[in-house]
Parts: C-alpha cells; sequence; structure tokens
C-alpha cells in the first residue's frame, strides 16, 4: 500500500498554510533531483552531497544478489546467526526493519562489557558478524571487530570467514579491512548515517539474517513517485509541515505492524533538527503513556496506524500516518527533510555529535578515577551538576532539584549506560519520570543515543534536564590492542557526555547502580 497521512485541528492549519508555499517552490521535485540550495547558502556545499538516499532503491537493487549469495555461502557452512556491530544509522534501520519482517537479528550497539559479553557467548560457532560504520573510525564498531576477531581466532574460526564489514568507499575501515581480506560491502557516500535505512547499512545486516530485501525495496518504490511530485497530497511535504506544528513530536504505534520505528524515526528527526537553538523533539510513546493524557500544548502526536479507513475521524490536533515499513522509511526521510527547510536548518550535519566524541577521546586518552560522589544511598553513587546535587542530601532531594530545573516547555532526558539486554526494566523509569513530571520524556540506551539524539541535547533548545543511569558490571573485558577495557570505554563516554551538557548548562544527575537489581527499585520509589 501507499503511505496514507491524514491531520486534524492546529497541525491541518499549519498544514494548509505551509504546504502550498512548498509546492510553490518545489520542494519535493527539488529534493528528488540533488537541489542542495534548499535549505540556504550555509548549508548547500553539503546538502548537496547528502541526498544520494532519494536514490536508494536504485542504488540498493543491484545489491541484493549479492547479500543473498553471501547469506546462502553462510548457511551452507552452517551459519544460522547475524550480530550487527553498529551504532545509530548503522544499527536502528536494521533493528526495525528484521524486527518487523520476524527475523533474529542481535544488535550489538553497546560497550557495556556485560552485553558484549552476552553476543560472545551466543552461538559463537554459529555465528556471522556485520561490523558497519560509515565513518570506518567509530570507537564502539572497532572495539566490537576487534573483539569478535579475538574470540573466533579462539575458538579455532577464521575471522575473514565469518566478519563482512559494510562502510564508506575510502574510509580506514575500508582499507584496512580490504588489505585483511574481508568481505567488503561500500554504502553510498552521499548518505548521511541517519539517512541510510535503505542502503547497504540497513540491506546488508537485515538480508543477512533472512529478511525479504526486494519486498522492502518495492515497498519504498511504490512511494517515490508520490514523493517526487510538487502537489498538496504529497505525503512527505504533509508530514514534514505537520512536524514543525509543536516544538516536541509524540510518536506513538497504535495498530500499525511496524516494531520499533519511534526508535528510528527518533534520530532521524532528533539529529537532522536539533541545531542552532532549534529542533523538534521526538518522544517515543506507548498507546498508554502518561504524557498522553495530559494534553501538553507544546507536544504533537503522530499515530502509525493500521489499516486504513479513509472514513475515520482523526483525534483532534494529531496526525495519522498508515503504510509498509519502506514506504514509511522514504516518506519520514523526505519529511524531516522538508522541516529542517521550515525550521531554516540544514537537515544533513551535525554539529555537536562531535564534542561528546571530544570528550570520551580526552578521557580514554587521560584515564582517571571518576570524581567522588555527592554522596552515596545503599549501592547507588550520585553525581551531578552544582545545581542538582549542591544541597541534596538524599536520593528524593536530587531528584526534586533535577525536576525544579525543568522549564514549562521542557523535557526530561533519561540515558541508560546500561546492559539493555540483562536490564530491560530500567525503561520503567522513564513513565514514572513522565507521570511524576507531567513533561515529555525520552530514553535512550548508552551509548548509541550518543550517535542520534546526543545532538538535539546539545544543540536543540537549551530547555533539558537530564538524569544519567550507570551500572558496574562484575565482570569487565580487555579491548584488544587497546589500553582500555569496554568497561571503562563506556564509563568515558557518560562523563564525556556529562561534561559537555554542563559545559552547555545543562542540569545532570548521574547515577552508578553497584548493584542494579537491588537498587532499581529504590531509584523508581524516589521517583514516585
Amino acid at each position: 500500500m501507499s503511505v496514507k497521512i491524514a491531520v486534524s485541528g492546529e497541525a491541518a492549519k499549519v498544514v494548509d498554510r505551509i504546504v502550498p508555499q512548498l509546492v510553490s517552490d518545489l520542494v519535493a521535485s527539488g529534493i528528488t533531483s540533488g537541489d542542495g540550495s534548499l535549505w540556504g547558502p550555509d548549508a548547500e556545499e553539503e546538502a548537496t552531497k547528502r541526498l544520494g538516499w532519494t536514490e536508494a532503491v536504485a542504488v540498493g537493487r543491484p545489491m541484493v544478489d549479492d547479500i543473498y549469495a553471501l547469506r546462502d555461502k553462510l548457511r551452507e557452512a552452517g551459519v544460522d546467526h547475524i550480530v550487527l556491530g553498529g551504532m545509530g544509522g548503522s544499527s536502528l534501520a536494521p533493528e526495525v526493519i528484521t524486527r518487523t519482517y520476524g527475523v533474529e537479528l542481535t544488535v550489538l550497539d553497546s560497550t557495556d562489557p556485560g552485553q558484549v559479553l552476552s553476543a560472545l557467548g551466543d552461538r559463537l560457532a554459529t555465528t556471522a558478524v556485520v561490523i558497519s560504520s560509515k565513518s570506518g573510525s567509530t570507537v564502539e564498531t572497532d572495539s566490537q571487530k576487534r573483539i569478535y576477531e579475538q574470540y573466533f581466532t579462539e575458538a579455532g574460526i577464521n575471522p575473514l570467514d565469518r566478519i563482512v564489514i559494510v562502510t564508506d568507499p575510502g574510509s580506514p575501515l575500508d582499507v584496512s579491512a580490504r588489505t585483511a581480506g574481508y568481505r567488503v560491502f561500500n554504502a553510498d557516500p552521499n548518505v548521511g548515517g541517519r539517512y541510510s535505512a535503505l542502503t547497504a547499512f540497513g540491506l546488508v545486516p537485515s538480508g543477512l539474517a533472512g529478511v525479504d530485501l526486494n519486498e522492502l525495496l518495492d515497498e519504498a518504490e511504490a512511494v517515490m513517485v508520490e514523493l517526487a511530485v510538487d502537489n498538496l497530497a504529497n505525503p512527505g511535504l504533509v508530514l514534514g509541515a505537520a512536524m514543525t506544528t509543536r516544538g516536541k513530536l509524540g510518536i506513538v504505534p497504535d495498530g500499525t505492524h511496524i516494531l520499533g520505528f519511534g526508535d528510528w524515526a527518533e534520530q532521524l528527526i532528533a539529529e537532522s533538527t536539533g541545531k542552532l537553538g532549534k529542533g523538534i523533539l521526538p518522544v517515543v510513546l506507548d498507546v498508554d503513556s502518561p504524557e498522553l493524557g495530559e494534553n501538553l500544548p507544546d507536544l504533537q502526536i503522530v499515530r502509525l496506524v493500521g489499516d486504513w479507513d479513509d472514513t475515520r475521524e482523526v483525534a483532534d490536533g494529531e496526525i495519522e500516518i498508515a503504510g509498509s515499513l519502506g514506504g514509511q522509511i522514504l516518506v519520514w526521510e523526505y519529511a524531516t527533510a522538508v522541516a529542517g527547510r521550515i525550521l531554516g536548518i540544514n537537515p544533513f550535519d551535525q554539529p555537536d555529535v562531535e564534542s561528546a566524541k571530544i570528550a570520551t577521546r580526552a578521557l580514554i586518552d587521560n584515564p582517571s578515577q571518576p570524581a567522588e560522589p555527592a554522596f552515596v544511598v545503599g549501592d547507588i553513587e550520585v553525581r551531578g551538576t552544582p545545581n542538582v546535587v549542591g544541597n541534596a542530601t538524599d536520593l528524593e532531594g536530587a531528584i526534586f532539584a533535577l525536576l525544579a530545573q525543568l522549564p514549562e516547555d521542557g523535557y526530561v532526558s533519561i540515558q541508560a549506560y546500561v546492559d539493555r539486554v540483562a536490564h530491560p526494566g530500567l525503561v520503567a523509569l522513564r513513565d514514572e519520570l513522565a507521570a511524576r513530571s507531567k513533561r515529555p520524556v525520552t530514553f535512550g540506551w548508552g551509548p548509541r543515543f550518543l550517535h542520534s539524539t546526543g545532538q538535539f541535547h546539545k544543540g536543540g533548545p537549551a530547555i533539558g534536564v537530564f538524569l544519567q543511569v550507570l551500572t558496574v558490571e562484575e565482570t569487565d573485558l580487555q579491548i584488544p590492542d587497546r589500553p582500555f577495557t569496554f568497561g571503562q570505554l563506556i564509563r568515558a563516554q557518560a562523563e564525556g557526555d556529562a561534561s559537555v551538557l554542563a559545559d552547555h548548562g545543562r542540569p545532570v544527575l548521574s547515577l552508578t547502580l553497584r548493584n542494579a537489581a537491588a537498587s532499581l527499585p529504590v531509584v523508581i520509589s524516589a521517583l514516585k
């Protein structure tokens, strides 16, 4: 099916006001033809080099047979388990694609030693690993590649037979992998990471795992013509305009067959629009999330619905959208680019993502013990910016002080630098904090969010307060041929991001749980 969209209330008024001008300015056809001038002279050079995703279907088609051939070869060798080592745009799209198609893919998008060890201990003898990095220099994926090389070798398995590389042509990883003899798939260099869902970064791991790639590309191709046409019904124009109605966009799966779409769209929107003090904050919600009962004036709701009914009335002020996964991916990419034009920003750069990476590298190069906690509650070490922990003496007081910094139009960001496989219960913190603060709350697993919503946290409106949650794993894991462990790396990533947030004047509360199972109920109780 093609993608269907309907809007009502204030969002409909915004669409009626803005879309005719977008049509007049030939924005849809301009995006399709690669016109980088659509976002102004400051963005033109980069935008011109970042519109390859509009041709992803044509570029991806010839790759499918090679992916299938490799899949068959791996299966003949007894491989029945695919692991993806990637971050941000390299992992979020394959996760939603494989979940929606009902095939297994282990996504290793963490440097938490427990999560890495869990992946290493799962069917290593019948596992193949896809290492994906656009830049070819991502520290997380480099570390994942190194540890799998070691474990395969120790198990008597040739890593060259089990590791597949996806990267841009000419990247450091491309050069080193080809020299070593690895199988390499090159992605289109004219596509940024968060727009890469239908490129090699989405297709290779998904196809090796068992997804019908031709069906996925057919779904995207089915909407290409209507997305390229300059008319009032273009779903990319309509969604792009409606997205800008309010400062925050609540994404709610409400009958859709697509699983986990909000997590992918979250990166796409936040990293594309959160800069120059502007932006749209995506908030991934469920149908029973507390925010939906608050009627928040700055939260625009968009529901991903199932079967489309042209006679159905859309709830007042909401957006409803339905369609196939491939179609939705392409529509949301167009819409995000359109929203960038409306907001007056470049949707293809990420100037504030690098700051956290620099801070992390500085901590790794000059390792030190963590700062002394402001205080300790049981197994919980409490740290934070002075305006949060300066006068607090207990956990409840620190949480109160953090929320006291929350402006009327603000949001709370929970950042869990935790093994998400072992501690999925941490997600419960989101609803507890939303119910207490009566404000939108986002939840991100660290360090993967540093490659996505991390841009919005530093570059978007200065209205966020930040709750970091860290755990201490019983067993650490040395990264081969590196002077640091996975545990030290994830700690440096958390501390580095906290320091950058503090430098930007953002309030931060950091909780280190020495015993997550025992301490999580204590944190939830304090939130209540």
